[in-house]
């Protein structure tokens, strides 16, 4: 089932494995695969012509204008090194429609890349449909490319704080249950941001690992308050799952969805900040 078919305004930022492998065969040179899986899965087979790229653990706890610019910076010159241009398709994947591509490519929207999709299912869909496999490491082929920064897709701790109690804007919180209550702390604080949403981002799929259909993803945001007419600010612990819930909007047609890259190891880890716990609530609360 293809992007289009799922009923997705913005389909076109999905690509399913058999488009991909046609595409490959008629235009090979007007795309860039790049697999965001770790290295030892990268070995042992991935999609014929990819790159491997592993950006797991490169995050930012710091999202205050100097260090926010200088994490940018890296990101956008580690792109680069890999062949990044702004005249092809990108097309990353992770071993399922999940967080590592995703956050890949809210990177790559935020630097205004005008043509970069997500492989639907990823790489286990790939071997699913019996599309090949190689154990070729192909050498990456630097480029000069430099992105267009479109700030209106991130979020740094000072757009959160200044949003809070703004009826126009939704903060979603796309972590664990247990992340979201406060019963599972991973920072100097565990909780939610004050007034948080609590949508874990594995929702977003299917048992198959791909996106689910438009419309049961609309009925489960639109329920939750999540809906196109306000600014969305996704977050987790360090923008990765976060970046995956702001695909999934995109693919919805939301026009203003950010990434809050620091999210909560950022933000609860600076006591200076508000934090709810949810889970401290009585029952009746």
């Amino acid at each position: 089932m293809t992007g289009d078919q799922k009923g997705y305004p913005n389909a076109h930022l999905l690509i399913a494995p058999a488009e991909l492998a046609a595409r490959q065969e008629e235009q090979p040179q007007q795309l860039l695969l790049i697999d965001l899986r770790p290295a030892e899965a990268f070995a042992t087979g991935h999609v014929p012509g990819a790159i491997h790229l592993d950006l797991w653990a490169i995050s930012l706890s710091d999202t205050s204008p100097a260090p926010l610019r200088a994490f940018l910076w890296m990101i956008e010159h580690v792109f680069a090194s890999r062949g990044i241009t702004s005249g092809r398709t990108i097309v990353v994947y992770d071993e399922k429609s999940g967080m590592r591509a995703a956050r890949a490519f809210w990177f790559l929207e935020y630097f205004g890349h005008p043509d970069v999709r997500v492989l639907d299912g990823g790489f286990g869909r790939w071997t699913r449909e019996n599309l090949p496999v190689s154990r070729t490491a192909e050498v990456p082929q630097s480029s000069s490319w430099t992105g267009e920064a479109h700030p209106e897709r991130l979020a740094t701790w000072l757009d959160v704080y200044d949003r809070l109690g703004d009826p126009g804007t939704v903060l979603l919180d796309t972590r664990s249950d247990g992340e979201y209550l406060g019963t599972t702390v991973r920072g100097a604080r565990g909780g939610a941001i004050p007034g948080a949403v609590h949508i874990e981002w594995t929702h977003n799929l299917g048992p198959d690992g791909a996106f689910k259909p438009a419309s049961e993803l609309r009925v489960m945001y639109a329920s939750a308050g999540v809906t196109p007419d306000r600014e969305v600010v996704t977050y987790c612990q360090g923008g990765y799952r976060a970046a995956h819930s702001y695909l999934a909007l995109r693919l919805l047609g939301y026009p203003r969805v950010r990434n809050y890259i620091g999210s909560w190891k950022e933000w609860g880890d600076r006591v200076d900040l508000p934090v709810d716990v949810p889970g401290s609530r009585s029952p009746n609360s």
